[in-house]
């Protein structure tokens, strides 16, 4: 049985979380579950822990998580293994994803290193002159980090990385699905030289253990990823306190006659289908231009033929399982209410298990809930349009914004649309649709997909309050 760690120790016990594979549904391995007791010794420890890294000068932060990296780095192999086992993923995604995180982690230690303040020109004002103001960059204390079981090594190396490097302890809670991948991390990091309080991971269902540690009035600062109803919940139980909230999508792509057909099929497909659409930024909708529709149809499909659904850890498997089979279901279920409503189900729909076969829906009614609301499946949803009007407010029609994509060779229309759209992150011609990331870049979304960046130099700020320190001559009035 795996152990979490809380007040500086390794713990097993009981009750017991199991954790199952997604394809096959076997157990993985147990995890202990959290209670409220184990909230709060994680809490006070974590208090103390703040202490001590806020004690901790910059190159000693940065020279641990350096430590933490090359581990992670060592061990990216067995790090990919735990994600295929417990979160689905196919081999070449999770290899793609464990190999990432000692890379997040190192920028992490880079930016511990370029933590600063500001010196004030203090002359702008009469009263000002002759004083010398600044800031200084302090940790916000105690930070709570909740992470989804898309990415469960991407998006908790994102929340602890920066929290740490700032200065802060942290709690962490992992989803339920995806434990072990947090663990590795975290012990990672404990072997990295972390202060022995710094770093706590309690796992538990949101409505307890989580709901607990965002309203302690121990905690500063909260970390979100995940939909946008735990979110709102989170908001409202956390009161006065700082919160990166990464919610929901429903990502578009705008494609034009004139744009790649080749390069945009490709780019939807990856995006669309990739760790099975359960990608907050996956290419949901494609809105294409009425001329290119077909054709567009047509090479969408092929690359959508070519994908092999199954065991992710078979190494021929490009298309992994969905989380879990009410998951499954679910996704399918909303692309047969398509069908009924007039949509035409070009590919797929259907499933074996949690595998959903990679669906193609043309022309689906725009209350679907497939064009409406967040998929977070493998099926992508494609609509004509006549004008470039039509286009904007059709990629604008949704209570979300975190990410768009323009596929168009004039340079005009990509700038005017860059400008139009509602949304957090705009890619023009990117070779995988709104998927694209590069771990330095701000990240986050507008209206229903939340607030605050993440993005390891944004998201380091984010965690920290600049202290204002003003020195007054003895002979200043």
């Amino acid at each position: 049985m795996a152990e979490t760690f809380i007040a500086g120790e390794w713990l097993a016990g009981t009750p017991t979380l199991a954790v199952h594979s997604p394809y096959s549904g076997e157990i993985v391995d147990h995890v202990p579950l959290a209670d409220l007791d184990d909230v709060e010794r994680a809490l006070a420890a974590a208090v103390e822990g703040a202490r001590q890294m806020a004690a901790l000068p910059a190159h000693e932060r940065s020279a641990m998580l350096e430590r933490a990296a090359a581990l992670i780095e060592r061990d990216a192999a067995q790090l990919a293994g735990i994600i295929t086992a417990e979160q689905g993923k196919h081999t070449t995604e999770a290899r793609a994803e464990a190999s990432r995180i000692a890379g997040i982690v190192r920028l992490c230690a880079e930016e511990a290193r370029r933590l600063s303040g500001e010196v004030l020109p203090m002359d702008a004002a009469p009263v000002g002159v002759g004083r010398l103001g600044y800031t200084r960059p302090e940790p916000t204390g105690v930070v709570v980090a909740i992470s989804p079981f898309n990415y469960p090594a991407i998006l908790v190396a994102h929340k602890i990385g920066p929290a740490l490097a700032a200065g802060n302890a942290v709690v962490l809670k992992p989803a339920a699905a995806t434990p072990l991948t947090a663990l590795f991390l975290v012990e990672r990091l404990v072997r990295g030289g972390l202060p022995p309080l710094a770093l706590q991971c309690v796992i538990g269902p949101g409505a307890t253990v989580g709901q607990a540690l965002v309203a302690d009035a121990r905690v500063r600062k909260i970390s979100f990823t995940g939909s946008y109803a735990v979110g709102d919940a989170i908001a409202r139980a956390a009161g006065v306190k700082r919160i990166t909230c990464e919610l929901g999508s429903n990502a578009a792509m705008v494609v034009f006659a004139d744009a790649d057909l080749e390069r945009a099929a490709g780019a939807a497909a990856f995006s669309g289908f990739t760790n099975a659409g359960q990608n907050c930024v996956s290419t949901q909708r494609v809105l294409v231009e009425a001329p290119a529709e077909q054709r567009f149809l047509e090479l969408l499909g092929e690359r959508i033929d070519s994908l092999s659904p199954g065991d992710p850890a078979d190494p021929r498997t490009d298309l992994a399982p969905v989380i879990d089979e009410r998951e499954a279901a679910r996704v399918v279920g909303w692309i047969g209410e398509a069908r009924e409503a007039g949509a035409r189900v070009l590919r797929g729909g259907e499933r074996d298990g949690a595998v959903v076969a990679p669906a193609l829906i043309a022309r689906p009614p725009a209350d679907a809930r497939v064009w409406r609301d967040e998929l977070f499946g493998p099926a992508v949803a494609v609509r004509a349009f006549d004008r470039d009007e039509e286009a904007l407010a059709g990629a604008n029609d949704t209570r979300y914004g975190l990410a768009t994509s323009v596929m168009t060779r004039d340079l005009d229309r990509a700038l005017r649309f860059a400008g139009g759209l509602r949304s957090g992150m705009v890619n023009v011609n990117p070779p995988n649709g709104s998927t694209w990331r590069a771990d330095f870049m701000p990240w986050g979304g507008v209206a229903d997909s939340g607030f605050g960046k993440e993005g390891v130099r944004y998201a380091v700020r984010d965690m920290t309050e600049d202290k204002l320190v003003v020195i007054h001559p003895g002979d200043a009035a």
